[in-house]
């Protein structure tokens, strides 16, 4: 049985004043209630503390070993006592986010000092991935959240959202002057460029109302990653939809132009996602509100 803290409370005054009348008026109990609590925590822990005389009361060897023990247990329960009434800060907290390395740059690195300063307690630190990986990490526990557009089906995932992320498909002002993509027949002279395989983004083109099965292109190229598809974009090796706050400048400076025009892609959110008994959900919540503050660059 654990010991209580009040018996402990005793067992440290006696230990303090190595007589049990002075030790039990300290902590405001008669001598009877006083030697009661000794003897029970002596039960609890099946051995004895003190070696009493009718003149003396000295530390037994086993009551040496619990004094420093007793100390940091009864300081830890007032801790906690002054932390639930606002008394003293949070505990220093260690949280790792993970998300794909352009976000993570262009957006989340640069709001780590804000994230800090609005909550001192916080260490935070960056991983790096893919969208499938950073939702398996989280789930493994070996990231404590992240921000992702991945679709979490995960049910012991939870995840809140930060920001709309709109799509566009583009390819390079000089690959389309040297052939044009005006309809979808001319997807044929074209490379599309993607991330994986199974094209995670171009689905936002095809599933969209007017999108469909119907488009074919010449080929396809897998980057892995939307920065380095923007860059073979750039370099006119072929045509990606890619989220549209990433190229926002390149179209405002007319290095990309918009393909299909009369296609609208479907738009997404990005989520922080994180494990749903995670206790630190309040933590999460609060990030969160910060993160939505801090626009997508």
């Amino acid at each position: 049985m654990t010991p209580s803290l009040e018996n402990l409370r005793c067992f440290t005054a006696a230990a303090d004043t190595r007589n049990f009348r002075r030790a039990a008026r300290a902590v405001a109990l008669t001598p009877a209630a006083f030697g009661h609590r000794i003897r029970q925590l002596e039960e609890q822990l099946g051995v004895s503390l003190f070696a009493r005389t009718t003149r003396s009361v000295a530390l037994t060897e086993a009551g040496v070993g619990l004094v420093a023990s007793a100390r940091r247990c009864l300081d830890a329960a007032d801790e906690c006592v002054r932390a639930a009434r606002g008394e003293v800060g949070p505990a220093p907290m260690e949280l790792t986010i993970g998300t794909r390395q352009e976000l993570g740059l262009s957006w989340l690195l640069p709001q780590f000092d804000a994230l800090t300063e609005e909550r001192p307690f916080l260490r935070l630190h960056l991983y790096f991935g893919s969208g499938p990986d950073l939702v398996l990490r989280v789930h493994t526990r070996e990231i404590d959240c992240a921000v992702t557009s991945s679709r979490v089906f995960d049910p012991k995932l939870d995840a809140l959202r930060l920001h709309r992320e709109d799509y566009v498909f583009v390819g390079s002002s000089g690959l389309l002057s040297r052939m044009p993509l005006r309809t979808v027949g001319q997807t044929m002279r074209h490379t599309l460029l993607d991330i994986t395989p199974d094209l995670p983004l171009f689905r936002y083109w095809k599933d969209a109302a007017e999108g469909g099965d119907r488009v074919r292109f010449a080929d396809a190229a897998y980057l892995g990653s939307i920065e380095a598809i923007r860059q073979r974009v750039l370099d006119g090796a072929g045509v990606a939809v890619l989220p549209e706050y990433h190229v926002r400048k390149d179209l405002a400076q007319r290095k990309v132009r918009r393909v299909l025009p009369g296609v609208k892609p479907l738009n997404d959110f990005f989520r922080l996602v994180f494990r749903g008994d995670d206790p630190r959900r309040s933590v999460f919540e609060a990030i969160a509100q910060s993160m939505r503050r801090f626009p997508l660059r």
